[in-house]
């Protein structure tokens, strides 16, 4: 045998899948599976990336120091703590590979987003799952979890799929119970989404604390997801970290550019806003009015459960297949009854709870 044997546990790992965005046989599609923006990016982005057509065969500034400025003015930080990443997978993987190996744990919630194990797995590390209730990160149950071997703690506020999410108070009781040089890594990629007084996305945690960092993404509300541009808030020792360990060009000149001008694009971002705003309560309103549980949202997807459980889930997601709107199975989450639905336009809403109310007639 002369074939490469990989490193234990890799071949472990169930490959993530993205979102599906097409149908064999449908013509028109309406892909509603991966949580995009339905206005899509904004003018001056999609301006600004067209605009690198002629610079394609310069490399992109490795520092991303006018995006990371740019950062820094928008969300007031400092731009010495700011790292950018080919989106927040990319940052999560990075974590993982600087603070934790074979032998050690990172320790999760029951049904958050798929990359922290797979990235835990892929370094040798044991991703731990620790219950929710209702559908909720729980902090007792988080810090019941920790071990002597967990390095690194992932909270998704809000979370990816049930659109939940934990208080500032919650957060912080979670940031202070944790033992000494355990990481937290709070994934705060739907914070622009969230209209909650009590919603913290960690910013203040992480300029107290040496052992906390805040993931954020253009991949959402500003809809540059193909472009695929995160960024990070950390201390200046993770900083330091990180700086070592990621590509000298990990995000590409066009991602740079676009990225700067959709922050620049407040209108924009604000009928984004606006948007999601309006057609999540409207949405998940009329799912309710056909019997369905959907569970509360701060993001921009609910969560539908069925009552019939996961055979009737999958007889719904074929249903709707059919008639071209793709919205996300959540097996792999431990959520084999239900679907996730992106927000969409009016239109696109309004097709998945008329397909549904039909299926549900039978």
């Amino acid at each position: 045998m002369t074939m490469p044997k990989p490193q234990p546990g890799i071949l472990d790992i169930a490959p993530y899948k993205g979102g599906e965005g097409a149908v064999m046989g449908v013509e028109r599609v309406y892909k509603l599976s991966s949580n995009e923006s339905p206005l899509g990016a904004s003018p001056r982005a999609k301006e600004a990336y067209q605009k690198l057509a002629g610079e394609l065969h310069r490399y992109p500034d490795g520092a991303a120091d006018a995006l990371r400025n740019g950062i820094a003015k928008h969300f007031g930080l400092p731009a010495a703590n700011i790292v950018c990443s080919n989106g927040s997978d990319e940052m999560i993987s990075l974590l993982c590979a600087a603070y934790c190996g074979p032998g050690d744990e990172v320790l999760y919630s029951q049904h958050g987003f798929l990359m922290y194990p797979i990235a835990a797995m892929a370094r040798g590390a044991t991703p731990v799952k620790a219950p929710e209730r209702n559908y909720t990160t729980d902090v007792d149950a988080l810090l019941a979890a920790v071990t002597p071997k967990t390095k690194i703690v992932f909270v998704a506020n809000p979370n990816n799929p049930t659109g939940s999410y934990i208080t500032a108070a919650e957060l912080r009781r979670l940031r202070d119970g944790l033992p000494s040089g355990v990481l937290l890594v709070v994934d705060a990629a739907y914070a622009e989404y969230v209209n909650r007084n009590d919603y913290s996305n960690g910013a203040e945690l992480v300029a107290e604390r040496d052992d906390t960092v805040m993931l954020r993404t253009f991949s959402k509300i500003y809809g540059l997801g193909g472009l695929r541009v995160g960024w990070t808030y950390a201390p200046e020792n993770i900083v330091a970290v990180i700086s070592r360990l990621r590509g000298p060009f990990n995000v590409n000149a066009a991602a740079q550019a676009a990225g700067l001008a959709a922050l620049d694009d407040i209108g924009w971002l604000d009928k984004a806003r606006s948007h999601n705003d309006t057609e999540l309560p409207r949405v998940s309103a009329a799912l309710q009015g056909l019997g369905l549980e959907v569970l509360p949202s701060v993001g921009n997807f609910v969560l539908i459960r069925f009552p019939g459980g996961a055979a009737q889930a999958k007889a719904a997601d074929e249903a709707l297949r059919k008639r071209g709107l793709i919205l996300r199975a959540m097996g792999a989450y431990g959520l084999g009854e239900a679907l996730r639905l992106t927000v969409g336009t009016v239109e696109e809403n309004d097709l998945v709870v008329a397909s549904l109310r039909d299926f549900l007639k039978g």
